[in-house]
């Protein structure tokens, strides 16, 4: 299902987590990157996906168009789900829906992620003060 403004909030503090856990802080404007991030979601709200199992939401992600690519932005699956398959479940969805490469930027030290990704074809194709990665899977 489609996500609603009652999902700000948690994809937010989503994304705030991952930011505390995996950037490098001392290199970033903390504050101007959270106020960005919150704004980005608010602003796009509408086109991020509820994850659902069994009747219950476990997690959020944002595909969409850009440029010639589709980006994969702001995929979260609630830790109590994670290391179950539901990501790549989603993944294989996003892939077989889409006709155009997809690309997205992942956080080098959440290497689960790196690897999750890398498993279904994606490749690094940009180190971003290594810090994050731009993967690509054509």
């Amino acid at each position: 299902t489609t996500a609603d403004v009652t999902d700000i909030t948690p994809i937010y503090q989503f994304c705030k987590k991952l930011i505390d856990t995996y950037e490098n802080l001392q290199t970033i404007p903390y504050d101007k990157v959270l106020n960005w991030v919150r704004t980005k979601i608010e602003t796009n709200i509408h086109e991020y996906q509820c994850i659902w199992l069994n009747g219950q939401k476990v997690g959020y992600y944002h595909f969409f168009q850009n440029g010639e690519k589709m980006e994969l932005d702001n995929f979260y699956i609630f830790p109590e789900f994670q290391k179950q398959g539901i990501g790549t479940q989603v993944l294989q969805k996003c892939i077989e829906e889409s006709q155009r490469p997809i690309f997205l930027y992942v956080f080098q030290r959440n290497t689960g992620a790196v690897a999750l990704y890398q498993r279904l074809g994606f490749r690094i194709v940009e180190n971003i003060e290594n810090s994050r990665y731009i993967m690509l899977r054509e």
